[in-house]
């Protein structure tokens, strides 16, 4: 396949770290993607980043912005979905950098009728302070050099930079299972992403968002494949996000509950919703 990738970067004030997750993305091997920022209400300084990234990249950089009204990142990364032109949508975190044959990897793994997982491995705090100080070019590094960086504590999950083939039964021992999909490491082609309709704009606040779509793209007939020991990003450290931007007493729990129990569902709740009111106004008018 060689078509356009959509990159999709999720970005909420860590200007430092998007600046890192975007020169990462300059040194991918495979040149053929575009970059799309989902920003949930970042401030002018990640705007900044973004505008002189954008200035002297090769690659296409295109910005999805919103208010920031506390954590909607579904709602932003629908958004960024609206202006890819890629057939396949690859979505990772604004501090999660990516080594130089991650597209690729992502690229050569994507097959009709199903979604790719990869992992994530977590630097550590000092590690990561240093790195963001003297700017390192860490993704660079061969795969031996972060398995031992790993192996020595700066990091953990060493064994995901042992690089397996992109074939065996281990990709599909998960074909059925949302549990542990996330959007730091996915790739949906965009077809697949329009029959569900996008993520569930319902889900506010931190938690679940991504485990509802990926469960609604299974039951809309994927299967997911599970790259591990394949294309692994590289999680810069930071504490838990911001409770101010998490929403007291969230539905999130109660959505998926919600989604989980009505087992035909692949739609987001909010179509649903509207396919409601429609129906019940059309009613009321024949009425």
């Amino acid at each position: 396949m060689t078509s356009l990738v959509s990159v999709v970067v999720t970005t909420y004030n860590w200007p430092e770290a998007l600046s890192m997750v975007l020169k990462s993305l300059a040194d991918q091997k495979d040149r053929n993607f575009e970059i799309v920022i989902a920003d949930d209400g970042s401030g002018d300084e990640t705007a900044q980043v973004i505008k002189d990234f954008a200035a002297t990249s090769a690659i296409p950089v295109k910005h999805y912005w919103h208010e920031d009204n506390g954590f909607r990142v579904a709602k932003a990364r629908n958004g960024a979905i609206g202006l890819c032109e890629g057939d396949l949508v690859v979505f990772i975190d604004g501090d999660c950098c990516v080594m130089p044959d991650f597209i690729t990897r992502h690229r050569k793994a994507a097959t009709k009728g199903c979604l790719v997982s990869g992992k994530r491995v977590f630097l550590k705090e000092r590690l990561t302070k240093t790195l963001l100080a003297r700017k390192w070019a860490f993704h660079k590094w061969p795969r031996p050099l972060l398995f031992v960086t790993a192996l020595f504590g700066f990091a953990n999950r060493p064994f995901q930079f042992i690089r397996l083939p992109h074939n065996g039964p281990w990709l599909w021992e998960h074909e059925n299972c949302w549990e542990k999909a996330q959007t730091c490491n996915l790739a949906v082609f965009k077809s697949d992403i329009d029959r569900v309709q996008g993520f569930d704009e319902s889900y506010e606040g931190h938690g679940l968002e991504d485990s509802d779509f990926v469960l609604r793209l299974l039951r809309s007939g994927l299967k997911r494949k599970n790259v591990e020991y394949c294309s692994p990003v590289l999680h810069l450290f930071h504490k838990r996000s911001d409770p101010k931007r998490h929403v007291e007493d969230s539905k999130n729990p109660s959505h998926f509950k919600n989604l989980l129990a009505d087992t035909e569902r692949f739609l987001p709740l909010t179509a649903v919703k509207a396919t409601s009111a429609t129906q019940k106004a059309e009613r009321e008018a024949a009425e």
